[in-house]
């Protein structure tokens, strides 16, 4: 058992399963197992993401506010800066990466 996507490792688990009959009962541990630490893993990326997305960065609750900010920093030589509302707080921040519109 090794796929990597989620709906193919659970067909996998549920052939290996039916495969086993009644001792497949005693692996549904194991299973449980590997569901919580794998939704763990999954919080932990999910609040990394969000410390380098959002809380990392200057907040601007307008758009206007970080537009403001932008010309700021236009005006003082720094390039290639962009706007992107964020998803997890619903401000507005700055970023150095490319817009892929």
């Amino acid at each position: 058992m090794c796929a990597k996507k989620r709906a193919n490792w659970s067909k996998q688990k549920a052939d290996f399963q039916a495969r086993l009959g009644d001792a497949g009962n005693s692996l549904d541990d194991l299973f449980a197992d590997v569901d919580r630490r794998r939704n763990e893993a999954a919080l932990r990326r999910e609040g990394e993401l969000r410390i380098k997305a959002c809380e990392s960065k200057n907040r601007y609750a307008h758009l206007d506010e970080a537009e403001e900010a932008l010309a700021w920093c236009v005006a003082r030589g720094r390039r290639g800066l962009s706007i992107y509302e964020c998803p997890y707080c619903g401000g507005w921040h700055l970023t150095s990466k490319p817009r892929r519109d």
